[in-house]
């Protein structure tokens, strides 16, 4: 299974398989992509909350939970920026299908 990225999109056509692009499933894609960055951000700064107690609670090795909380809070910036980087892909997956999918005709 093929997901397109900005080069693959301008074609509109699977390489692999010779057919459309399934824009609601690419859309899916990187909506699943945005909540694992997400995750992962929620999940890298609650760690480097804890590493910084620690760091107050073990005054002995405060200087490797220093270093493990910088890292942490690190690792939740990228992985931020990868939940909204995957939020712009989203929306763009989005946009291409309503330029090339199915046109929507309101009756009311």
């Amino acid at each position: 299974m093929a997901y397109h990225h900005q080069h693959d999109r301008h074609h509109h056509l699977n390489k692999d398989e010779e057919k459309p692009v399934d824009y609601k499933k690419e859309e899916k894609h990187h909506k699943h992509r945005e909540h694992l960055g997400q995750l992962g951000a929620v999940a890298a700064g609650a760690y480097a909350l804890h590493e910084k107690h620690k760091a107050k609670k073990d005054p002995e090795h405060a200087h490797k939970h220093k270093i493990k909380e910088e890292i942490a809070a690190a690792v939740a910036v990228g992985a931020g920026g990868y939940a909204f980087h995957e939020h712009h892909k989203k929306k763009e997956a989005k946009k291409e299908e309503k330029a090339h999918g199915k046109k929507h005709h309101h009756l009311f």
